[in-house]
């Protein structure tokens, strides 16, 4: 069946999915028929996981007691994909990073199962079956190279209309900001002013050691260094697209290495702020628990992301103290957002096809599909850290105090540990967090938008945030800023060809060694030839072959996201 074809059929779907995905949610199958007597452990190979090991915890004590199963999981680290691949077993749960090469490479090998052999999702992944169909079709049609259906995109959503949260929020020590006067910051150059100034204020963290503007790690470089080119996307608006960004608004493709083009333009961001000791020197080695720790400690001043800083570091003994990390935008910047997908993302839910528990993984994925699967997944035990009533969702006590301090504070038995040790290790989503909840009236599953959350400022430093930016919530500060619009579309990269497969990975290994030499460079003149031969190793590699490629497959993205935003 021709493409276009193929597309007709997936988008003829839409009408019909208005009417599943507003129905009434269907109770997965009867889990007691294939409930193992003895636990099982089932592999985990999670490309997103930022841990290794038994999944432990309030999460662990969930799994064991309605599957009877704990969960190994295995990251995407030390070579692990060609290991698994090499021996033709990827795991029971595979959960992918993106679904270009490495997944449909597994495709092409016969190591993912066929979700509609022996009517495996039918049976035994219903709520998934009835309510994701266009995810499961874009799947099948569009995404896996041999036609057959082996999962689901990532953070489904209910309809194509509405935005995702704002993910990149810019946030910052707004206590230190106000100790240096609340400064204009009209650009990123302006921001490394203000980082400065914080840091004379307040040299010292939680723990005596000493402050800087910003924490890195290196767990999730790419083809390019994370932390700079998800700048480029929270700075200009631009989507990470191979070896580049991708402007949704005008359908062109930036390579990361052009001259004054946005990945260079916040390579030279970070030096300028290392050069001035406001990057941790611990960046290069450090991993992502290193650099989380220097938010909990308050070593460093900014993050981007609306996660990875202000929720470890706005605890109720540092916000009761008037300290607190809160968006603060550049006035230049158009913070990206993501559309919302009916389709799902490119992080793929599949299962193993040598798995020996082919229903039970069903029955596992169909559960954290669920409302009280996913809401689970997400903020706790049911009626221990939430609850709906009336139609609205609610924290409990418990779930107050765990959502304000998840690194520390402790669930009540019989749970063991602290919220964050039993975190939902295989950091993949099923549906966005901003869909809407069936089991409500009307309500998302995002906390930060329940009705019961709408509640007066927490603290004096929150509401001190609020009457400067004239909002209640980062999104609807961010909402009155120059935001750049993402939207979800049925475009799928073709991965990379296996004739450019060399090629790509020493292309991918310059850029990101030369990004972290610059990132380090002592000086301007450094810097500059740091970057002049990473260009330079990086053309000799082939990196205009790969860029030639990618702008071929903008043309396909621009086109598809055009038909989206229709």
């Amino acid at each position: 069946m021709k493409q276009s074809k193929i597309l007709s059929a997936v988008l003829g779907l839409t009408v019909l999915s208005t009417a599943t995905l507003t129905a009434a949610p269907k109770k997965e199958g009867d889990i007691s028929k294939i409930r193992p007597k003895n636990t099982v452990t089932l592999d985990v190979y999670s490309q997103l996981a930022n841990y290794s090991g038994i999944q432990t915890g309030w999460f662990a004590d969930i799994m064991l007691e309605k599957f009877n199963v704990k969960m190994n999981i295995i990251p995407d680290i030390g070579g692990a994909y060609q290991t698994r691949m090499e021996a033709g077993n990827l795991g029971d749960l595979v959960i992918w990073g993106d679904n270009t090469d490495k997944y449909q490479n597994a495709c092409k090998k016969g190591l993912l199962l066929d979700w509609e052999e022996d009517k495996v999702l039918q049976k035994w992944g219903p709520y998934i079956n009835a309510n994701m169909k266009l995810a499961l079709q874009n799947n099948k049609f569009m995404v896996s190279p041999d036609k057959k259906l082996h999962g689901f995109g990532f953070n489904v959503s209910t309809s194509a209309k509405d935005l995702q949260q704002f993910m990149y929020t810019w946030d910052l020590r707004f206590d230190l900001y106000e100790k240096i006067g609340k400064p204009r910051i009209k650009d990123l150059y302006d921001l490394i002013d203000v980082l400065a100034k914080m840091k004379e204020v307040c040299p010292k963290d939680d723990n005596g050691n000493p402050t800087y503007g910003i924490s890195l790690f290196n767990d999730w470089d790419g083809n390019m260094v994370m932390f700079v080119k998800a700048l480029a996307t929270a700075y200009f608006g631009y989507d990470e697209f191979d070896f580049g960004l991708f402007d949704s608004k005008t359908g062109k493709f930036y390579g990361c290495l052009e001259n004054d083009g946005p990945y260079l333009y916040c390579l030279k961001f970070f030096n300028k702020l290392f050069q001035k000791g406001l990057v941790d020197p611990d960046s290069l080695t450090q991993k992502y628990n290193g650099m989380s720790q220097d938010y909990q400690n308050g070593t460093a001043f900014f993050n981007i992301f609306n996660w990875m800083a202000s929720q470890t570091y706005n605890t109720e003994a540092h916000t009761s103290a008037g300290k607190g990390m809160y968006p603060v935008c550049p006035e230049n910047a158009h913070s990206a957002v993501y559309g919302q997908s009916v389709y799902g993302g490119n992080r793929v839910w599949t299962i193993g096809s040598k798995t020996a528990y082919p229903e039970l993984c069903m029955a596992i994925y169909n559960y954290f599909c669920t409302p009280e699967g996913f809401l689970t997944t997400q903020y706790g035990p049911e009626n221990v850290t939430w609850e709906i009533k009336n139609g609205k969702t609610y924290l409990t006590e418990v779930g107050k105090k765990a959502m304000a301090d998840q690194n520390n504070y402790e669930l009540p038995a019989p749970f063991k540990g602290t919220f964050m040790d039993g975190a939902f290790k295989i950091n993949n989503t099923t549906w966005t967090l901003d869909c809407k909840n069936p089991l409500t009236k009307g309500e998302v599953y995002n906390r930060f938008f329940w009705e019961s959350e709408q509640v007066a400022a927490k603290s004096k430093i929150e509401q001190s945030w609020r009457d400067w930016s004239k909002s209640s919530t980062p999104d609807e500060y961010l909402q009155k800023t120059k935001y750049g619009l993402i939207p979800g579309s049925l475009y799928t990269g073709p991965g990379v060809p296996e004739d450019m497969a060399m090629k790509w990975a020493q292309v991918a290994e310059c850029i990101k060694n030369g990004t972290w030499n610059a990132i380090y460079a002592k000086s301007d003149a450094e810097y500059d030839a740091i970057v002049s031969k990473m260009i330079a190793d990086a053309k000799s590699y082939g990196y205009e072959d790969c860029c030639a490629f990618t702008r071929e497959n903008a043309k396909k993205r621009a086109a598809a996201e055009k038909q989206a935003t229709k």
